[in-house]
């Protein structure tokens, strides 16, 4: 969450530092909003870029997620399994050594 903070502040820091140059820079004010409209295009299309990369991702960590779930779920129900028989046949036995006693 932290890495995710710093990011945000960085970004948020870049963009003032980038409006802050354009309103000092001495251009006139129609060449300052032509600029600052084509930065304003290319971040935008920066950031679509880098938010469908994301998607992907979250997407692929998604299916890996549900797969590794899947094998532990698969995993734990096979152990059950098996401590269930061997609780049945211990109970089994025990009952066999009990009776056979008397």
């Amino acid at each position: 969450m932290a890495k995710g903070k710093f990011a945000l502040g960085a970004l948020f820091g870049a963009v003032v530092g980038v409006v802050a140059g354009f309103l000092t820079a001495p251009k006139s004010g129609k060449e300052t909003r032509s600029e600052i409209k084509d930065k304003a295009e290319l971040a935008k299309k920066e950031a679509a870029k880098k938010a469908e990369y994301l998607k992907s991702k979250a997407g692929e960590m998604t299916e890996d997620a549900k797969d590794r779930f899947q094998d532990i779920s698969e995993n734990v129900k096979t152990e059950a399994l098996d401590l269930k028989d061997r609780t049945r046949n211990a109970v089994d036995g025990a009952k066999k050594g009990f009776f056979d006693k008397k």
